[in-house]
């Protein structure tokens, strides 16, 4: 063998060789994935006939389903094992006492701590009723309240199984971020001579962004996409339940995505509604809109790979109300045909009977989530109007990504800003009739609010570091 050929050969192996150590090193070297993401989905439609929650008006129960209602858990751990569950629901709100059980059987059974868990509703208006309290139950038959406790309790126990299997399914992932927009959801808080009138107002101020979270798992198959939107799911208002535009929106996007798990995180859209509305195709439309944005969202090369760790706060800031109505006209609240008005002023009458005064604070829930320096996704309680999303975006505009969600941890009724409260309309004033609280809100509501988020915030950044 001549020399030639002999350093040839040896060369040759050497470049194999290295070639392969090299291969090696990458292999070893290369980066895994920062997150075990898990997600599970429970049909919550009930099992029988019953009444839908949403308008007052209704005089009869549901007598159909249009498209069947789901709860969806997505559980998301990082590399130092601290772990967020966000769990969305087709349904009108959720109770206060319903998220203080969830949360006292989760924190049990799986060590989930208060703040790690957020529970959202899409506010559909084509929901089953939710009987949580005496206060919910005030005027309405033995029957109709059984019902309604069974369904209660029977969600009770699907919501936590539901967050205990997301857990329990969780698995090395990768999440990546982006956005895209969708035009359906318009102000309705319309000025007049007359006052603020419930009416499609196209220059009032308005979010449509539509924020995408996708889960990949480790061989990049996509696994589960979390979206937003800030618009009331009031497009139909009939005797079918239903889970409104993002109901059919979840519905396309699994159908687009065989395998898939869609997830609607409902934003600030206590001042907002779908436009044009009241027909059946009309939702249906809206859906595949938010579904085609979503779509957009996922192929759009604008996008970020989250990383870093898992934070989280919580607290409960004090709103105040304005003092409350006189004894005399909560007697006349008291004597009113109307069942709302009756209940608030029965209720109020008792607690200033009973206690001497009438509590005008309220604990509110404001919740942050951080996921590393990538997303911050605010959480709040209540019915929020949109300024609360336009507000916190502009003002906690940075290096992470801004979500705001409303509709979270405890929906008891609007949340104005101090804009809303000073047009006065539904939103600050009119629907106070249908809760048990002494008035409107006092102007430093919102202020009371932004503060706490800018405090957790600033929390939950510098755990970070």
């Amino acid at each position: 063998m001549s020399f030639t050929r002999l350093f040839g050969m040896v060369c040759g192996g050497l470049i194999a060789l290295s070639v392969a150590s090299l291969a090696l090193a990458q292999e070893t070297t290369k980066p895994t994935t920062p997150y075990k993401v898990g997600v599970a989905s429970v049909k919550i439609t009930p099992t029988e006939m019953m009444w839908l929650t949403g308008y007052a008006g209704r005089t009869k129960p549901a007598d159909d389903v249009e498209i069947d209602l789901f709860a969806k858990a997505l559980a998301i751990e990082d590399q130092n094992g601290a772990q967020v569950v966000l769990v969305t629901t087709d349904l009108i709100g959720i109770p206060r006492r319903m998220r203080e059980a969830i949360e006292t059987s989760v924190r049990e059974k799986y060590k989930l701590q208060p703040e790690a868990l957020l529970l959202n509703a899409s506010h559909t208006h084509c929901g089953p009723e939710l009987l949580t309290s005496e206060i919910n139950e005030y005027g309405l038959d033995a029957a109709r309240v059984a019902q309604g406790r069974q369904y209660m309790a029977r969600l009770k126990e699907q919501l936590v199984n539901l967050i205990g299997e997301a857990i329990e399914k969780k698995a090395d992932a990768n999440l990546i971020y982006s956005h895209a927009r969708a035009g359906f959801a318009m102000n309705r808080r319309l000025p007049t001579k007359t006052g603020v009138e419930n009416s499609p107002y196209p220059d009032g101020p308005v979010d449509q962004d539509v924020p995408v979270l996708q889960v990949k798992d480790k061989d990049g198959k996509l696994k589960a996409v979390l979206f937003g939107y800030a618009c009331h799911n009031t497009t139909l208002g009939y005797q079918k339940f239903s889970g409104d535009y993002a109901g059919f929106a979840q519905q396309a996007i699994e159908e687009l995505h065989p395998g898939v798990t869609a997830l609607f995180l409902m934003g600030c859209g206590g001042d907002q509604n779908p436009y044009p509305r009241g027909e059946i195709a009309l939702c249906r439309h809206h859906g595949r809109t938010l579904a085609l944005a979503v779509e957009t969202a996922l192929q759009t090369k604008h996008f970020r790979v989250v990383t870093g760790p898992v934070r989280t706060g919580l607290e409960k800031v004090a709103l105040q109300f304005v003092p409350a109505p006189p004894r005399e006209e909560l007697l006349k609240l008291k004597d009113s045909k109307d069942r709302y008005d009756r209940r608030r002023g029965e209720f109020l009458l008792n607690e200033l009977e009973t206690q001497g005064t009438i509590n005008l604070e309220y604990p509110y829930t404001v919740q942050v989530m951080r996921l590393g320096d990538d997303i911050t996704l605010v959480a709040l309680a209540g019915e929020t109007v949109v300024d609360y999303s336009l507000r916190l975006k502009k003002e906690l505009k940075g290096s992470a990504e801004v979500w705001v969600a409303g509709y979270s941890n405890d929906v008891f009724g609007y949340v104005p800003s101090r804009r809303v409260l000073e047009e006065g309309g539904y939103e600050g004033v009119g629907a106070m009739r249908y809760t048990i609280h002494p008035g409107p809100f006092e102007p430093s509501v919102e202020e009371r609010i932004i503060t706490s988020v800018h405090r957790l915030v600033k929390q939950t950044t510098a755990h970070s570091k």
